[in-house]
């Protein structure tokens, strides 16, 4: 386990985001990414909640965002460097933020992720 201060950690988090390539940073809508201390059950690293955008249709207005939550202290749990914090940050932040394009777990590990 190794130590990462909440401030570091959200500078990794938005690291993170700034390697979305453009093209699918601009099709992200109404999508909140936070980081969290603990996750609400063991285990996890980070959580999706919303509607994806596939499965948004006409009736989609006035809703509240999807938020993406990223769980520091799980993943610091797991890391024993700094950059393995860096790289599992990365592939956490991807993985929900797929979840947001409609590719769920299967799929995702299907692509290696």
């Amino acid at each position: 386990m190794i130590e990462v201060s909440r401030e570091k950690f959200e500078e990794l988090v938005a690291e993170a985001l700034d390697t979305i390539p453009p093209e699918l940073a601009k099709v992200m809508q109404n999508v909140v990414m936070v980081v969290v201390d603990d996750p609400p059950e063991p285990g996890l690293l980070g959580l999706y909640t919303g509607i994806p955008l596939t499965e948004r249709g006409e009736w989609y207005s006035g809703v509240l965002p999807d938020r993406i939550e990223i769980y520091r202290n799980s993943i610091c749990e797991i890391c024993e460097t700094e950059e393995d914090v860096v790289e599992e940050v990365q592939i956490t932040v991807i993985h929900e933020i797929a979840h947001h394009f409609g590719i769920d777990d299967d799929r995702l590990h299907e692509l290696g992720w």
